[in-house]
């Protein structure tokens, strides 16, 4: 059974001052899209949250925590180590049901302990997802994990999450993840890593890869900023290296 975490679980103090936009300061602006030109295209969803229950401010949008600054610097590392000629100004925010999503075949989500969806968001979603598309969930914890498993229940009806481990085909993608003993950046809590596999079929290709109790979205944000350890950002860039190559290859 999923809990909440405790009220007293002790935060690092740089890690207030790395999340500060969340505590009732005015969201940062989004930036323009750019088309779709043959590269690959960092792609976030953005979607109306439910009422922030942790009191993060009226200004908090949820969807955009660590933009844009975790997809440039993910970005770069992508573009330095791979064959990738990704865009390297940051990425693309698109509303689930905007046409333009179809166009990239990855997209990121997070805190989906305040995701919702209209009608129209479901469906096209679902779509993106049958035809291709590939979702990275990430940045929630605790109690989070009940909104987030709802969203889905709706999303794909049919779909099963299943626990991952080690020996899933997408961590050795690219690097060979031998461990998955990751920590959540902020709080002390063990990451589970999930998935939805096409069919429920765990030899089939993942179509959602999960991060709970986690937030490789912070770790990469922060990296260059030295407020987090190196050997953590390190990791949290590999998961994000071998999710992007493994819905490039299945």
């Amino acid at each position: 059974m999923r809990y909440l975490l405790p009220l007293g679980i002790a935060i690092l103090a740089v890690s207030v001052a790395a999340q500060g936009r969340r505590f009732g300061r005015d969201p940062i602006a989004v930036e323009n899209n750019v088309p779709y030109d043959g590269r690959f295209t960092f792609v976030r969803i953005r979607y109306t949250p439910l009422n922030d229950l942790e009191g993060f401010g009226r200004g908090d949008r949820k969807w955009d925590h660590d933009y844009p600054r975790a997809e440039r610097n993910f970005m770069k590392i992508l573009s330095e180590i791979t064959l990738l000629q990704p865009y390297l100004e940051g990425g693309n925010v698109f509303a689930a049901d905007d046409p333009e999503l179809m166009k990239f075949p990855i997209a990121y989500l997070c805190e989906p302990g305040f995701w919702t969806m209209t009608e129209s968001e479901k469906l096209a979603l679902r779509a993106y997802i049958e035809k291709g598309g590939f979702l990275i969930i990430d940045d929630f914890i605790g109690q989070h994990w009940y909104n987030f498993e709802a969203q889905v229940r709706e999303l794909l009806p049919q779909a099963r999450l299943i626990r991952l481990d080690e020996s899933d085909a997408i961590f050795d993608s690219f690097y060979r993840i031998e461990s998955l003993a990751f920590t959540h950046p902020n709080f002390r809590a063990d990451s589970e890593f999930w998935g939805v596999f096409e069919d429920n079929d765990r030899s089939k290709r993942l179509q959602m890869i999960v991060n709970y109790n986690n937030d490789i979205g912070d770790y990469w944000e922060w990296s260059d900023a030295g407020f987090l350890p190196i050997d953590l950002t390190n990791e949290a860039y590999k998961l994000g290296v071998n999710y992007i190559m493994y819905a490039f290859t299945h």
